[in-house]
C-alpha cells in the first residue's frame, strides 16, 4: 500500500514549521538576542509558537501515518484528521507568533489539535485492540 495522504500533511506542516523557525531567527537577529528570549515578549511568543508546534505535530503525524498504514479509516477520514491538525497548527501559530491579541486563534488551534490527537489516538487504540483480538 502506498502512503499518499500523510506525506501531503507532513509537507504542508514542514513548510509552516520552517516559516515559524525563520521568524525566531529573524527576531534573534533584529533584537540581538543570542540565547533564550532576552526578556523580549515578542521573542518569547515566537519561540513558544515554534516549540509548541514541535511538541505536538510529530505525534499527530505519527498517529496519522499509523492509521494510513493500517488502512484503519477511509481516505476522507485521514484527510479530515490531517486538515484538523494543519488548520489547528496554523491558527495557533498565527495567533501566537504573529498577533498579540488573537486569543480565539490560540484557543481554536489548541482545540483542533487536541481533537485530532484524541480522535486519532482512539482510532489507533481501537485498531490495535481489534488486531489483537483477531490474532489471539
Amino acid at each position: 500500500m502506498a502512503v499518499t495522504i500523510t506525506p501531503l500533511y507532513a509537507g504542508l506542516l514542514a513548510l509552516w514549521f520552517v516559516l515559524l523557525s525563520l521568524r525566531v531567527v529573524a527576531r534573534r537577529r533584529g533584537a540581538s538576542i543570542n540565547l533564550g528570549d532576552g526578556g523580549d515578549g515578542q521573542m518569547l511568543r515566537r519561540i513558544r509558537a515554534h516549540a509548541n508546534f514541535a511538541e505536538y505535530v510529530p505525534f499527530g503525524l505519527a498517529l496519522l501515518l499509523m492509521l494510513e498504514l493500517a488502512a484503519a479509516i477511509p481516505p476522507w477520514g485521514l484527510h479530515a484528521l490531517g486538515a484538523l491538525l494543519l488548520t489547528g497548527r496554523l491558527l495557533h501559530g498565527v495567533a501566537l507568533s504573529y498577533m498579540r491579541h488573537f486569543m480565539l486563534g490560540r484557543v481554536l488551534g489548541t482545540v483542533m489539535t487536541f481533537s485530532m490527537l484524541l480522535i486519532a489516538g482512539v482510532l489507533c487504540l481501537w485498531r490495535g485492540l481489534m488486531a489483537a483480538s483477531l490474532a489471539g
